[in-house]
Formats: C-alpha cells, sequence, structure tokens
C-alpha cells in the first residue's frame, strides 16, 4: 500500500489574453505541484519548466521528505538562474504538497514560493493552507489593508519570494496529517485571483471526479475572465498509511482537523 493512496486530475490553458502558457505543473505520485513562470516571452515558460524537471526525478518514490524536497528546490533555483531572456531574468512560483511519512502515518507535505496557492477541502470546508508571498499579502498582515480591498489593489501582482528572478526568498514547509477524504487543490494565481472562493469550493463539493473538478475550475476562470494563465491540480486522498482501510470516500464527507497554521489567509491573486 502506497502512503497515500490518491486519485489526481489536472488541467491548464493560458487563458484569454496571453499567447503563451507559462505555468507548468507536476501530477505524479508523490508529488503534485504547479509552478508559475514570469519573466516574458518564453523565459517565464522555461523556469517553470525547469523547476518542474527538478522535482520529477523524485516521481516514483513511495514518499518525499523535507530533505528531498529542499535538495530539488536547490537544484531548481540553480537551472533557473541559468535562464534569461533579452536580458530579463526568469523566475517561477511554486506551491503544492508532497506525500510523506512520519510514524508510519500518511500527511501532506505542503510547500510554497509566491503566490500560487495550496488548498485543502474537508468536511465541506476549504482552507488555504499556503500564504502568499506578495505585497499586497503583508499589507494585510500589517492591518493595512482589507481583504476586500485586496483585489482591487494596483499592488496585487507584486510578489515578494519567487524562484529565481533575483530573488532568495526561502520557500514555506507545513506538515498536514492527511485524512481519507481529503481532497487538495493546488492553483496558479489565474484561478484564484478570478474565482472567488465561495464558488471554487462549491467546485471542489460539487464535482466528484478529479479530473472533472480540475477541468471545470479551469473552465470557470475562462468564463471570469480568463486574464492570466489557469492550472489546476486536484489530489484526493482514499486510503491513508495509519489510518484503518474502509470503503472509498467522498472528498466532502470526511472531518478534518485544521492546524492552527494554516488557515485561509485573505489574499489577492497576483500575475506572477
Amino acid at each position: 500500500m502506497r502512503v497515500i493512496d490518491v486519485r489526481v486530475g489536472s488541467a491548464t490553458h493560458p487563458g484569454l489574453r496571453r499567447r503563451v502558457n507559462e505555468d507548468s505543473h507536476l501530477a505524479e505520485y508523490p508529488l503534485f505541484l504547479v509552478a508559475d513562470g514570469m519573466g516574458g516571452h518564453d523565459a517565464g515558460a522555461a523556469a517553470s519548466a525547469a523547476v518542474v524537471t527538478e522535482f520529477r526525478g523524485l516521481v516514483g518514490r513511495d514518499s518525499v521528505g523535507i530533505d528531498g524536497m529542499r535538495a530539488a528546490l536547490s537544484r531548481a533555483r540553480l537551472a533557473v538562474e541559468r535562464i534569461g531572456h533579452a536580458g530579463r531574468a526568469a523566475g517561477t512560483t511554486l506551491s503544492g504538497v508532497a506525500i510523506t511519512q512520519v510514524d508510519g502515518n500518511g500527511h501532506w507535505l505542503a510547500v510554497n514560493v509566491g503566490d500560487s496557492r495550496t488548498y485543502r477541502f474537508a468536511d465541506g470546508e476549504l482552507e488555504q493552507i499556503s500564504v502568499d508571498h506578495s505585497v499586497v499579502q503583508e499589507l494585510i498582515d500589517a492591518g493595512e489593508l482589507t481583504g476586500e480591498a485586496a483585489g482591487r489593489d494596483t499592488r496585487r501582482n507584486e510578489i515578494t519570494r519567487a524562484i529565481g528572478a533575483g530573488s532568495g526568498g526561502d520557500a514555506d514547509f507545513w506538515l498536514l496529517a492527511a485524512e481519507a477524504g481529503d481532497r487538495i487543490l493546488v492553483c496558479s494565481d489565474g484561478l484564484s485571483g478570478e474565482v472567488p472562493e465561495e464558488r471554487i469550493a462549491g467546485i471542489l463539493r460539487d464535482v466528484i471526479d478529479p479530473q472533472d473538478a480540475a477541468t471545470r475550475l479551469v473552465h470557470e476562470a475562462m468564463l471570469h475572465g480568463g486574464r492570466d494563465n489557469i492550472t489546476a491540480v486536484v489530489v484526493d486522498a482514499v486510503r491513508v498509511a495509519g489510518q484503518d482501510d474502509g470503503d472509498d470516500t467522498s472528498p466532502a464527507a470526511v472531518t478534518s482537523d485544521a492546524d492552527e497554521d494554516t488557515r485561509p489567509r485573505a489574499a489577492a491573486g497576483g500575475d506572477a
């Protein structure tokens, strides 16, 4: 038995206003990641693809720990630093989860750099695990900006950490005990910046198949304007090591204790 038996779906689209899709994603056990490139022309696409390539070397393992994730991040930074286009520095965000185990129990190891997002949907509630590395998020944390105003703020596209693009900011990590029925959503800001969280939660609740859910979320972002590249990866935990086996569980039907450190933050999506 794998640490966590999963069902997975993924979808991506350049959106309605972009010629190039600078998003890349990885949706292969035990890694489920989204990278949103920046740098203009093809530099952003090359940066996000380079990061995914470095993490792809971990595919096929039973689980990945934090040391393996940090080593892949270090290799990814070096790979992105070698990319440039017309004198502009390439960079990318990165967000998602790796499957890991602690004392024989399955866990989600979440990682984030930038303003792509990782959510967990459990017990009918959508919880933002990652915290945006963005100017507006810092203003919200300082009490200088409300979540409602953040969506209209002219600085909503400015991120404070990235892989490459002259940024040396570290990644944030969170370790969460997994439960059968968990549904993880990893997305670029082309989704979170267009579609209200209430609508995202509704789709995750109503669309049972993870591939159908990912496709529906991308389509919904296009209906809301599709102003940026859009990527969604949906991961359902079917069985988790360390828990009693049982029948397959609908993602919305299982309770999950929320960690105080991983409450949703109100933040605007940015154009990475």
